[in-house]
């Protein structure tokens, strides 16, 4: 498996390219700056991968924001949850006129749902419903890796404050969702450093009550 991070944008959010070395079926995770595409369409040209999907774990402008020109780019396919597919056409929404600039993306091309299996060759990333950051939050599920969007950080979790948050969702979330998981899984959050299961079971304080 190929793994890349990519810090993208002025919230620097991590982006993700994730490849399948057999097949050399791709997908980027959260193209959330526009300046950064070219890196991104740099790699993939790097490497040989074919960019099969955009997948976007909510709807906030910075992991939706490089979406227009990375799909106008290749033929890959736009996937979010349904509940968070209006944030990528509105700018309201998606909070991008708030920021001082009016970004939308393309619509999604596929929704996604719990339970929903993307398949890159011999990679198969699982989608986890994880809703409370956004009404859509999704976390995806890759063998011995979570990728957790902004339900889950090291060290914090994310906010709820902005329309459409849950805190008591998001709780839920982590806890039914993420954290039975196991120790062992490593999480690669949204904003931030990478960290385990295990050790956000042991030190987040967000996570003791």
């Amino acid at each position: 498996m190929f793994l890349k991070k990519l810090v993208v944008g002025a919230l620097e959010t991590n982006c993700y390219l994730i490849g399948c070395e057999k097949t050399k079926k791709a997908a980027v995770i959260d193209p959330g700056g526009e300046e950064e595409v070219d890196l991104i369409l740099n790699l993939l040209q790097e490497n040989n991968f074919d960019l099969k999907y955009i997948i976007n774990t909510h709807g906030h402008i910075d992991h939706i924001a490089g979406n227009r020109k990375l799909k106008g780019k290749t033929t890959a396919s736009l996937l979010i949850h349904k509940l968070d597919a209006d944030m990528l056409v509105d700018t309201n929404k998606n909070f991008s006129i708030f920021m001082g600039k009016e970004i939308c993306s393309p619509p999604a091309d596929i929704f996604l749902k719990e339970g929903d299996e993307i398949i890159l060759g011999s990679l198969k990333l699982t989608v986890f419903h994880t809703p409370g950051h956004t009404p859509g939050g999704i976390s995806l599920i890759l063998d011995n890796v979570i990728f957790t969007g902004d339900t889950l950080f090291a060290g914090g979790i994310g906010r709820t404050d902005l329309p459409g948050g849950s805190y008591q969702d998001l709780q839920r979330s982590i806890k039914e969702k993420l954290l039975i998981l196991g120790n062992g899984k490593i999480i690669y959050p949204g904003h931030g450093p990478d960290s385990t299961i295990g050790e956000e079971r042991r030190t987040n304080p967000y996570l003791k009550n």
